[in-house]
């Protein structure tokens, strides 16, 4: 199977074609919140690194979640910004092809991080005995590796596949970046077999993971009530909710817009999906989980205050 569909158009034409209204502010919103989730999730990476304290599986998942949400809004953002603020509203197939890659390996990545994240609170809470021993360091390797694999492997089996479809000569996408399923209900001809195979894959990336996380969330909230230590309580619940909003912001608009078929999907449902999961979402994780956390609040502090000192 060739990895580029010859019949394809040059360009795609993105924006709201029936809004244009909603351009300036749109790229106004961006054009704040993406240097804020950008400086937000390089902070997480640098105190998880610099400070001992923060050498832990916990906080080594959570820069992996860092990283990969920095990558997840510089896959679309800027070429959001580029339509939304210029007077040209295309992309060409190459960078949509690219942008199509990267955008699916980061979410399906991230479907699957959010379930090991918490199957990492899971061990720390219900399991303390065993965790040090089973989470270390080549485990945690292990995991994150396979985590990133999955994400790939997703992207590239699926993204490849819909790139088959002919389009029939259709560049109008009416949407901000190049997405699987808008991309299957743009196209033309038989796609039946292509909306079969996103959803059956996509329940194995989002439906099962948001099944464990709920198990395990279950788990852990059975246990917490079992702490003695109020303060131990407190803390227990300070993390696990944390994990637990960023898993709600998640899997909610993500579900909502791969987990049905592609031609149900609403005219204006994608952008919105797309700006949720891709940009809202990244750029709220660093302050829900320094908010809600002491330890990281602790290590920005001193992180910040060593930067002044040494100036």
């Amino acid at each position: 199977m060739s990895l580029i569909n010859k019949s394809h158009p040059e360009e795609f034409v993105l924006g709201f074609a029936d809004c244009p209204w909603l351009e300036l502010p749109l790229f106004i919103i961006l054009l704040v919140t993406y240097p804020t989730a950008m400086i937000g999730n390089i902070a997480i990476i640098l105190v998880s690194t610099l400070d001992p304290c923060l050498h832990s599986p916990m906080y080594f998942f959570l820069s992996n979640l860092s990283f990969l949400d920095m990558c997840y809004t510089t896959s679309i953002v800027p070429q959001m910004l580029t339509n939304l603020g210029g007077s040209i509203k295309t992309i060409s197939y190459m960078k949509c092809v690219v942008q199509l890659y990267f955008f699916h390996t980061m979410g399906g990545t991230e479907c699957v991080l959010l379930a090991l994240m918490s199957f990492d609170r899971y061990m720390a809470i219900c399991k303390p005995l065993h965790y040090t021993l089973i989470m270390n360091r080549r485990t945690c390797l292990l995991l994150v590796s396979t985590v990133w694999l999955t994400g790939i492997s997703y992207a590239v089996s699926e993204a490849t596949v819909t790139l088959q479809l002919p389009l029939c000569g259709h560049n109008k996408m009416d949407h901000l970046v190049c997405e699987i399923p808008v991309l299957i209900k743009t196209a033309c001809g038989e796609k039946e077999t292509n909306e079969l195979a996103l959803s059956v894959v996509c329940i194995f990336l989002l439906a099962v993971p948001l099944c464990l996380i709920l198990a395990s969330y279950a788990c852990i909230g059975h246990a917490v009530f079992k702490i003695k230590s109020s303060e131990g309580r407190k803390k227990a619940f300070g993390t696990c909710s944390s994990h637990l909003i960023v898993v709600l912001l998640f899997y909610g608009p993500a579900i909502s817009m791969y987990l049905q078929p592609p031609s149900s999907i609403t005219k204006d449902q994608p952008k919105f999906m797309a700006l949720f999961y891709g940009v809202v979402t990244p750029t709220l994780n660093p302050f829900i989980y320094t908010l809600r956390n002491k330890d990281v609040k602790g290590a920005l502090v001193n992180l910040f205050r060593n930067i002044f000192m040494s100036k």
